[in-house]
């Protein structure tokens, strides 16, 4: 089961995920909030992730890297000497490496079995990558970040939690937005279809849950594998393994930015007061948010 799962993962990525729609636009940019009245909140939280890493070193290990789709992402490794790409998706590292050529190393891998000696890394990366896993593997890939990096340096994993009770707060708030954008757009005469496309489109942007891509023929498809933990899993299982501590990588959705947040309504003022908020009580929103940043300091001595 574990092996049909990985399977689909990489499938999903080598024909979907990872193939360009635009110049340096990929089709799993359809998850990700690119507006402009979000952008200055999406790059703070991207440096969130820079903010746990050592300030340089030799190697930066970025499990499940993807082809480092955001220019926020390359600044992880802007101080190390190479940045060690592992993906399961070939495709993935091919577009790596035509983002940052020979600052890279490529390597074909799994996360839960990294084929890497112990504390080898100044620092670990892993964004968006464990919840593709199978589930009984979710401990075992966090023992491999942990077992790579090097003693004294740290670690910094984004999943998103199975439910946010932020979002869970904000979900009537997100459905009044959505009916009053469909009554909207039949109040300026949009025809019926288009409604109906928007409506099918606002269900494929729930973040949290299983999603759906089309090829390059416009057949829909089926959306990749996803499973992931809460807070007390966290805490118990890896935190019972390796020191951890839970902060908040950003704690709304994309579903709830794409609905609430408007350069009309003050979109970019509100988010600012959210980071702020988010700064000044970080277990909170760490626990409580959307996606948490679980950041793995590795001691000096065991």
């Amino acid at each position: 089961m574990g092996a049909e799962i990985k399977q689909e993962v990489r499938q999903f990525y080598d024909q979907i995920g990872w193939q360009q729609v635009a110049e340096g636009l990929y089709q799993n940019a359809h998850y990700e909030d690119l507006r402009p009245v979000s952008r200055d909140y999406i790059q703070r939280c991207h440096g969130r992730v820079a903010r746990c890493l050592h300030s340089s070193g030799q190697y930066l290990l970025d499990a499940g890297s993807g082809p480092i789709q955001y220019a926020d992402y390359l600044a992880y490794s802007r101080s190390y000497r190479y940045r060690v790409c592992a993906d399961i998706s070939i495709v993935a590292l091919q577009e790596a490496r035509k983002r940052i050529g020979d600052h890279g190393l490529y390597v074909v891998a799994d996360v839960a079995h990294l084929p890497f000696k112990p504390g080898v890394f100044d620092g670990v990366v892993s964004l968006h990558t464990i919840h593709h896993l199978p589930e009984d593997e979710h401990l075992l890939a966090y023992g491999e970040l942990y077992r790579v990096l090097r003693p004294g340096r740290s670690a910094a994993v984004v999943n998103g939690w199975p439910s946010s009770r932020l979002m869970k707060l904000a979900e009537p708030f997100i459905r009044l937005s959505q009916r009053s954008r469909r009554l909207a757009a039949r109040l300026v005469g949009r025809a019926s279809a288009d409604s109906q496309m928007s409506q099918r489109k606002s269900a494929s942007d729930q973040d949290t849950q299983q999603g759906n891509g089309a090829n390059q023929k416009g057949t829909t498809l089926k959306g990749t594998f996803t499973s992931r933990h809460d807070a007390q899993w966290m805490r118990t299982q890896v935190g019972a393994q390796m020191p951890l501590e839970i902060y908040p990588w950003r704690s709304v959705s994309v579903r709830f930015m794409r609905n609430l947040i408007h350069p009309w309504m003050a979109g970019r003022l509100w988010l600012r007061l959210l980071y702020l908020l988010e700064e000044r009580f970080p277990r909170f929103f760490g626990e409580n948010g959307q996606y948490p940043l679980i950041v793995i300091r590795k001691p000096d001595k065991p």
